[in-house]
Formats: structure tokens, sequence, C-alpha cells
């Protein structure tokens, strides 16, 4: 992320500004005038060639509070970042580490000490074609990323190997976010309607498990369909889907 210092004016040209479609080499240097403090944030898609904020890609431009801009594209190549949760697939161990693959332009590597418990004894059980939620440890351009499956207090917190079954889907970046967004009821309405259990990774892998396959390609094919809906269609679609399944 670029910080930038502007001066500031006011918040409601900010709210204008969001919500706009943006193309890639667009100046949209009106941001500057529009940060409520001496510094604005920009995220992904945008960035600061001399004094001009310049668009990188195309899509909607977005704004979070207090100062923080950035381009909300679709895009199905994932570009890691550190910090983040993804699904990854197990391809191959070479010695003591795994490859798997994350969906972006290089495989990144698992050591099978990253997991909760793990010792040179105690080694975990993974195999290849396993499916785990892991979290991105190292993530530079000039390096291989890395992944582990334990937070910062060598705790599994959820993650680890993805067993019992489940469907993983494919989706869009843009529909990730969709769906982790606070704002967004997919997931509860979804759950009211069918139990489930569901995985989300942020490089555009979701893993999803209910009571029946029929129950579970339901809920695949719901999350799929919801990405340009609104929050009122996305309601009226699980009841239409909870009616189907019931036999209405």
């Amino acid at each position: 992320m670029w910080f930038a210092g502007f001066s500031s004016t006011s918040n409601m040209e900010t709210k204008q500004l969001a919500r706009r479609v943006v193309m890639p080499g667009e100046k949209i240097n009106a941001l500057k005038n529009c940060a409520d403090s001496s510094k604005i944030i920009l995220g992904p898609g945008l960035r600061l060639e001399d004094e001009d904020i310049c668009v990188a890609k195309s899509g909607i431009l977005r704004f979070r509070e207090p100062n923080v801009y950035w381009v909300d594209s679709h895009q199905t190549r994932y570009v890691p970042v550190k910090g983040e949760t993804v699904i990854g697939i197990i391809t191959q161990k070479v010695g003591d580490t795994f490859r798997v693959d994350i969906g972006g332009s290089e495989q990144a590597s698992l050591s099978f000490l990253s997991f909760e418990g793990a010792t040179k004894r105690n080694r975990p059980d993974v195999k290849v074609g396993d499916i785990v939620y892991c979290r991105l440890l190292v993530a530079n351009k000039d390096m291989e990323p890395e992944v582990v499956c334990i937070d910062g207090q060598g705790r599994s917190s959820g993650m680890g190997v993805i067993r019992n079954g489940g469907f993983l889907v494919r989706t869009s970046l843009s529909l990730v976010r969709k769906i982790l967004n606070a704002d967004c009821v997919l997931m509860k309405c979804l759950g009211n309607k069918i139990p489930f259990e569901a995985a989300v990774g942020m490089n555009g892998r979701v893993w999803v498990k209910a009571r029946s396959n029929k129950e579970t390609i339901a809920v695949a094919n719901a999350i799929l369909a919801s990405e340009y809906m609104t929050n009122e269609e996305i309601k009226n679609m699980c009841q239409r889907l909870a009616d189907a399944l019931d036999g209405f």
C-alpha cells in the first residue's frame, strides 16, 4: 500500500467518488482533497506517480474509513499478500517441505513443522491432493510464497488439512471480498436455511460442506450466483433455494 500526504477538505466528496467506475491510466487527484487527515492510503489498483494518483486497473473505486482507497476489480489471478488466509492444494512433497498451489503465479512452500503439535517424530498426515486452509507467512515479489497452518502462538486456529469431503468452489477475488464483507448477508441467510460448514480463502477459493451432496452443491451454486446480487436479491434466492430443497 502507498501512503501519500495531502491537505484535506470535506468528506462529502469522498462519498461521491466512491463506487464510481475507473479505468487504467485515469487520474483521480480529487482524492487529495477528500482525506480527513493529512495522509491517505492507496491500496490495490491505485498508485502514486509524481504528484498524481493514477488508476492501475479497471474496476470500482472503493473507500474505507478513515482514508483508505482501492480499486475493486474482477480478477481470478491471486497475488499473495502476507497475513491473508488462503485455501491451497498439496501438489508435491519435496523432502520436509510440501508444494502448495494457492492460485498465484508460483506455488507456495509449506514446512511439515508448520502444523500445530508437529515435530520431527510426530509428523502431520498430509498427502498430495489434500486441501489445506493456511496463512501466508512470506509474500514477497523476490521470494517464493511460504504458508503455515498455525498462528503466532503456534495454534491451528481452524487452519490445517480440510478433510471429511466437501466441495471446493473457485470464484473471483471480488466475490470472496464480498462474502467476507460485514454488510453481506449471504452466509447468514444460507446458514439459516441450510446447515453447512465453509472456509473462505482470499485467493478465490471457497470450501463448503452440507449434510448431503445435494445441499452441498446447492450452497456452492448459491455462492457463485450471488456475485452481482444485492442483499435483498440474496435473501430471495436463499428462500427459493430452501423451498426447492424442501420439495415445494
